[in-house]
């Protein structure tokens, strides 16, 4: 399995731009109208408006394209409400410890979600499940991701909680963007590096899970 069609999966290199391009904006804004948050706000909501009619056009998923929007009408809506410019970090901090305890939690009930990913993109639906190491290199690269949501909240929520205006939304906006594809490549690398690690020298690999012939037969997803 090529990487970058996981990485393409996970979001990839689009996705961290329609993620961070609204909240560079909002900051940009923010700084250019002399820490206006009307004016920050209006103009990361348009942004992200442009930004979800390209991709329309585009054909990307429709589904995919609303939810991006609606988080940041959420967080606009949240710092127009709230009167603080840092909260614009909040709904990403939330999101990102939502996806940790998500993640963790598909791991301890042994469906980890690096590989239902995995599996869906081979075609595989649930069959690796059956195979023991495969089982055990998912879960353990999977928490990585895990890893990777918890760094994204203990970065922000610093930035989040400061008392200096310029601090949180400035040093927030910065973090947030490290944060996004920089951050996501290198999880992607350290997964793959764990699950290589931790398969038998003569496994087959993620394409050829090995089944032993008494397992029961693989879960089924609905169509």
């Amino acid at each position: 399995m090529r990487q970058d069609t996981l990485v393409s999966l996970l979001g990839g290199k689009r996705g961290a731009f329609d993620a961070t391009a609204p909240l560079v904006v909002f900051v940009l804004t923010w700084l250019l109208t002399g820490n206006s948050i009307a004016w920050a706000a209006g103009a990361s909501l348009t942004s992200a408006a442009a930004i979800a009619a390209v991709r329309l056009v585009q054909k990307q998923k429709p589904r995919a394209v609303v939810l991006g929007l609606l988080s940041v009408a959420v967080a606009v809506l949240i710092v127009l409400y709230t009167g603080r410019a840092q909260d614009i970090l909040l709904p990403r901090i939330v999101s990102n410890a939502a996806s940790a305890l998500v993640w963790a939690g598909f791991i301890v009930f042994r469906r980890p979600l690096l590989g239902l990913i995995v599996g869906a993109l081979l075609g595989q639906r649930t069959h690796w499940r059956l195979d023991p190491a495969l089982l055990r290199a998912y879960s353990l690269a999977s928490w990585v991701w895990v890893a990777m949501y918890t760094l994204r909240v203990a970065v922000l929520t610093p930035f989040w909680n400061s008392d200096s205006d310029d601090l949180a939304v400035i040093g927030g906006g910065l973090a947030q963007i490290l944060l996004s594809w920089p951050l996501l490549i290198l999880c992607l690398l350290t997964s793959g590096w764990i699950i290589k690690a931790t398969l038998p020298k003569d496994h087959p690999g993620l394409r050829h899970p090995q089944v032993p012939a008494d397992a029961p037969a693989p879960e089924t997803t609905a169509s």
